[in-house]
């Protein structure tokens, strides 16, 4: 009899609690867990990325560091800038009464370290002696000349020196503003699936913790009409105080997952936006083929051996060699003697001046000077300066070529070993969904107890939550694929420029 009571008091108190759960059965698909808000609000990986690349300060300020250098490319090449002076006198008392007025025109060659000159020059009176080459036909006269240097400053001098390092110094600006985008989108995305996997956590212990919370009323049911023993409701409220702490921790670190999101989803202003869970997307895609196909493009040599030679951070480096080159012909040039030759010739206008016959003929004068530096401690102690620098920025470089392609395949393996893991937890999310789903039906029959139940249920959700983990991961490492991979695509960089 009293073995039929028991019996009886179990099964009445299973539909008791099916009909409390039966608005939370979980006896759906695996990603049931992962719904979340209305479609149309759902924040996808594209709007951070978009937002982040327009607006994230970093980027702002690499972005005018390249405008700066640009700058610096238009002052260097001022130096090259045709220049004019005018000059000229008049004497007003004295013995002499002679005035003359004088311009010239400057160009420097971007060559042969070379300069082209025109003056016109025009006189009246009378000068002393020592003054003599003021001396002009009366229309004047006009000269061209052209300087060259043969030694020193002919493949390279100061003025082209800046130029080319400012130019090489903007392409260097170019590259450091597409490594800052490229780590700005990675951290956006990488933040963006920690905040989804946080916020899919958060309704995995939701979802737990309402089960308990109606299933409590169910054994309040029962121990009022006697059917339950109290201890049944102990339990259970235990249990309820456990899933709620699991809650609070899941929802904390859904709002610091949600804090630094927002950190590179920013508006037009510039400021950081507040995140709304409603904004969750529905889930944490597995992998499709276009994924696998690109996973598999890794697989071939070429394609790596093509990414490495074009990667922003060994242009960047190549780019300061090129600099360094650049010092060092500079430093080895001021080691050479300077050997000047020059060519001029002068055209008298007009009738004969007070200068006589002698100011009425053409004129072309060849010259040349020449000087060297005998000790040149301070060339030689440069080129020592900048063959030290050319030395430890190859070793740079060859270092960097290592780094890239160690973590280019380290990338690779904990890519492969995510995808490995999500499948697996996808696989075990369905099994333990299985023994859930028939356990709830034996306790609906009266063969099992709340006990058995409530341990499936979190069983169920510890692996629910391993799955959304897996499957961030999973996205985190296609992410970092996609940074060391520089893709433009992926990383939506085309559509912030």
């Amino acid at each position: 009899m009293k073995v039929f009571v028991l019996a009886l008091s179990l099964l009445l108190t299973a539909f008791a609690f099916a009909e409390q759960t039966r608005e939370h059965d979980v006896n759906q698909p695996v990603n049931r867990v992962f719904g979340a808000g209305a479609g149309a609000s759902q924040l996808m990986p594209s709007d951070v990325l978009i937002a982040a690349g327009q607006h994230f300060p970093d980027i702002v300020k690499a972005l005018a560091q390249r405008e700066g250098a640009a700058g610096a490319v238009l002052s260097a090449q001022g130096a090259f800038d045709v220049v004019f002076n005018s000059k000229g006198f008049d004497r007003t008392r004295g013995y002499y009464d002679g005035a003359v007025l004088s311009g010239e025109l400057r160009r420097p060659l971007q060559s042969m370290g070379g300069e082209l000159f025109a003056s016109y020059s025009m006189s009246d009176g009378s000068f002393p002696i020592y003054e003599d080459q003021y001396y002009t036909n009366e229309a004047g006269a006009v000269k061209l000349g052209v300087l060259f240097s043969l030694l020193r400053d002919n493949a390279i001098d100061d003025r082209r020196y800046k130029v080319n390092d400012a130019r090489l110094n903007l392409q260097q600006a170019d590259l450091t503003v597409l490594l800052t985008r490229v780590g700005v989108q990675h951290s956006a995305l990488k933040a963006y699936w920690r905040w989804v996997a946080a916020g899919q956590k958060v309704q995995v212990y939701e979802r737990l913790l309402s089960m308990a919370e109606a299933r409590q009323i169910g054994l309040l049911t029962q121990v009022e009409r006697g059917l339950t023993a109290d201890i049944y409701l102990v339990e259970n409220k235990q249990n309820i105080t456990r899933r709620k702490t699991l809650l609070t921790i899941a929802k904390r670190d859904f709002q610091l997952a949600s804090n630094d999101l927002g950190f590179y989803y920013r508006g037009a202003d510039g400021l950081p936006k507040v995140l709304d869970r409603k904004q969750l997307p529905a889930e944490i895609p597995a992998g499709d083929v276009a994924d696998e196909h690109y996973r598999a493009a890794f697989n071939d040599p070429d394609h790596i051996a093509r990414l490495m030679a074009t990667h922003p951070q060994l242009q960047w480096l190549e780019r300061a060699i090129q600099r360094s080159e650049q010092a060092l012909a500079l430093a080895e040039n001021s080691a050479l003697p300077d050997l000047d030759f020059s060519l001029a010739m002068m055209q008298p206008l007009g009738d004969i001046g007070l200068g006589g016959p002698s100011r009425d003929e053409p004129e072309a004068v060849v010259g040349f000077s020449f000087s060297v530096p005998l000790e040149r401690r301070q060339a030689k102690g440069d080129i020592a300066q900048a063959k030290a620098k050319l030395s430890g920025l190859s070793a740079d470089q060859r270092r960097m070529q290592d780094q890239l392609n160690i973590e280019l395949q380290n990338i690779l393996q904990t890519l492969d070993a995510a995808e490995a893991v999500a499948d697996l937890a996808t696989l075990e999310t369905g099994q333990l969904e299985t023994l859930r789903a028939a356990e709830q039906r034996r306790f609906e029959q009266g063969a099992s107890d709340f006990f058995v139940v409530n341990m499936r249920e979190e069983a169920l959700a510890n692996a629910e939550v391993r799955l959304a983990d897996a499957l961030g991961q999973r996205q985190m490492a296609l992410a970092n694929l996609a940074a060391a991979a520089i893709d433009t695509e992926r990383l939506y960089l085309a559509a912030t420029r």
